[in-house]
């Protein structure tokens, strides 16, 4: 391990789609420092630098730089990827096209609907002969000829950069897809590859074939991208590899982020949950709602003793991803989102401000109300004090922006039209919630409240109002919280196949050599990464399902599992999630290994408890929901306040780079950490920093 005292920094930097967020961590001093600066969407990289020259200008006392990006993400919302060719079996190049025959539930019964252009156009889909069966037995010996000639056609006659390869059946033996990627690659190295057995091991053609397209959409970008980053801090002295955090958790270095770039379209969010995870359990709260409010997004997620929900299968704009991710709902609504007026009725969002031009308040040439502006207008956020006041916004200009575009279509005053915005949100933010909890069955009331992001302690006590939640925590340095998670993150990989084999002992046996050869890949990408053996870990973990059932749950494999005990807990967790169990044979579809590489994390520190009572350091007049009227806010700053300390509402609790508002009938303690405990007046005898619902 790194010595602290020779490098005593451990870095964390998050791309939003307003500001990217740095932090620092200095092991030896606990010292947390955060710098704020903004995206820059045409060369990401600049706004990456500028954010970590805030905090270092010499890196050579890092000993670790964890980064989480959208950029993947972003390439295939916008349509901004790599142009992509195909190559499949013979017969099969329209697979992609048509897909599951299938549309869109938000459209079942639009009967104008028309889907979107498809993504690669036929001409750029080949096929070429060679075929195994779906034991993966050789039926067809694979054309390599063809298989160079469809190279050639896509690289040299339509230009392409980019190449995914599918075939049938590979998820059961991939030597024809490594036979093509190994005569792709020596024929044209300046063209990116793809193959879909590189990425996953699982069976369902048009989702593997979805899985490797968008891997190859997004692969140059983000090389590109990586590329550049890592020259950068090079040059500024960070003599330790560059690592990504994965969509599913943890981390991996900047090389595995290359060889597997769609790992990383959600890596941003991801640090956020990790987070999360790990305040839950050092907490002691055993059921936790993250609620992650950005300028462009808000985003929610389960976490359930510690551990937040996850799928193994995606969808992104309407292609479905087979990977390793956190099941987070996310809506296009954050602190940029723009608020507009359609037909007479009020939306926010999705469409976004993003860091250019912004919200009207910056004066950079925004001309549409955004929630920013709207909580200048209520009072929420002062503008001298915006980012700590080091940037300068324009209340009045925002107010008017508001008026004009809002209030008087709609016929209200102003602080009724930039209400209704906070209104409107709330309304989309607890859909996004009720999708995670109250359509499976949980009781979002059982929860506690995690609000963090540059706008979620603005948000999080209104949410939790509108819900019934009973606490919301928002913790130190919110603004910078997903940066904090990466720094919890530990090295993370999954490798997983397709086996389908009946859940009986003599089945359950079976999956020794399949887990050896999952287990053989997991060492070895462990090791690439620089872990020792004594800090690896490889999880086991089988997907079961009802035979005849098309979806899965995941079972984690303990030592000397039976295949009854194995059982018993897929009945169990069905039965929690869907409220019932049945006595159909079970099967198991897919095996997986998880391979973690542990990592030194911060710890949690108590802070000196309070000595006297909280003081106010001004009021100003703000919107206050609980009454519907505009009040007296006390005003606090955040550093002046300790564990110990109550603060009833209405008041605000400014940060710099975050703002907390709790109504008038609300109150607000600390916990021995110093994380702010925001409770319905009626409850906050009952709550303390020690104890959470």
């Amino acid at each position: 391990m790194t010595d602290t005292n020779e490098r005593p920094l451990r870095l964390a930097v998050d791309i939003g789609g307003t500001f990217v967020d740095a932090l620092a961590y200095d092991e030896t001093t606990g010292r947390v420092s955060l710098h704020k600066a903004s995206t820059t969407p045409a060369a990401p990289a600049e706004g990456v630098m500028e954010a970590v020259r805030g905090l270092a200008e010499d890196l050579a006392p890092v000993a670790a730089f964890v980064h989480g990006t959208t950029l993947g993400l972003n390439a295939i919302l916008q349509r901004r990827g790599a142009d992509v060719g195909i190559i499949t079996n013979e017969g099969f190049r329209d697979l992609f096209e048509v897909a599951r025959a299938a549309i869109p539930a938000d459209h079942m019964y639009d009967f104008s609907y028309a889907p979107p252009p498809v993504l690669v156009p036929r001409r750029h889909r080949l096929g070429v002969p060679g075929r195994l069966d779906a034991q993966g037995r050789e039926v067809q010996a694979l054309d390599e000829d063809a298989v160079r000639e469809a190279g050639r056609v896509l690289v040299e006659e339509h230009g392409l950069g980019s190449i995914a390869v599918c075939f049938l059946h590979s998820y059961a033996d991939p030597r024809h897809e490594q036979r093509a990627g190994e005569i792709l690659r020596e024929a044209f190295p300046h063209v990116s590859v793809s193959l879909s057995t590189d990425i996953t091991r699982e069976y369902r053609e048009y989702e593997r074939t979805s899985t490797a397209v968008m891997d190859a959409y997004i692969r140059p970008v983000l090389n590109d991208y990586i590329s550049a980053l890592e020259a950068g801090l090079r040059d500024r002295g960070l003599a330790d590899p560059l690592h990504i955090m994965r969509s599913g958790g943890g981390a991996m270095t900047a090389d595995l982020a290359r060889s597997a770039p769609l790992t990383t379209v959600l890596s941003g969010p991801a640090g956020g949950v990790v987070g999360a995870g790990h305040l839950a359990s050092e907490l002691g709260i055993g059921r936790l709602l993250s609620f992650d409010v950005g300028g462009t997004s808000i985003d929610s997620c389960v976490i359930v003793d510690g551990e937040p929900s996850e799928v193994h299968e995606a969808s992104i704009d309407g292609f479905p991803l087979l990977i390793p991710i956190f099941d987070l709902r996310t809506i296009g609504a954050g602190g940029g989102s723009i608020a507009w007026v359609d037909d007479g009725l009020l939306r926010v969002g999705p469409h976004s401000a993003g860091a250019v031009p912004g919200p009207v308040a910056y004066g950079q040439g925004g001309t549409e109300p955004t929630v920013t502006d709207a909580a200048l207008t209520l009072g929420y956020l002062d503008a001298a004090e915006f980012l700590g006041g080091r940037m300068g916004v324009d209340a009045d200009a925002a107010a008017e922006a508001v008026r004009q575009k809002i209030a008087e279509p709609l016929g209200v005053d102003t602080a009724e039209a930039a209400a209704s915005v906070f209104r409107v949100m709330m309304a989309r933010s607890v859909g996004a919630l009720r999708e995670i909890t109250v359509e499976r069955g949980l009781d979002p009331r059982e929860f506690t409240l995690l609000a963090f992001g540059g706008a979620g302690p603005m948000l999080g006590p209104m949410l939790a109002r509108e819900m019934g939640i009973a606490t919301t925590v928002v913790p130190r340095v919110p603004a910078a919280f997903s940066a904090f998670g990466m720094l919890m993150s530990d090295l993370e990989y999954e490798f997983s196949g397709t086996v389908l084999r009946a859940l009986d002992e003599e089945g359950l046996a079976g999956l020794a050599p399949v887990f050896g050869d999952l287990e053989e890949q997991a060492r070895s990408v462990l090791a690439e990464q620089g872990i020792r053996e004594e800090q690896g870990r490889l999880v086991r973990r089988v997907d079961v399902r009802y035979r005849g059932q098309e979806h899965t749950l995941g079972i984690d494999l303990e030592p000397g599992d039976t295949a009854g005990a194995v059982r018993d807990r897929f009945h169990a967790l069905h039965r929690s999630r869907y409220g019932h169990a049945m006595d159909e044979p079970c099967e198991v579809m897919t095996v997986r290994v998880r391979a973690v590489g542990r990592l030194p994390k911060p710890a949690l520190a108590p802070e000196e408890p309070a000595r006297g009572p909280a003081v106010a350091c001004g009021s100003r007049k703000a919107f206050d929901l609980a009454t519907g009227a505009v009040a007296e806010f006390a005003v606090h700053r955040r550093g002046d306040l300790a564990p110990g300390h109550r603060v009833a509402g209405p008041a605000i609790v400014e940060e710099g780079t975050a703002t907390t508002v709790l109504f008038g009938d609300q109150v607000l303690t600390l916990d021995a950490y110093g994380h702010l405990l925001v409770t319905a007046a009626a409850d906050a005898g009952t709550t303390t920093g020690e104890e959470h619902p």
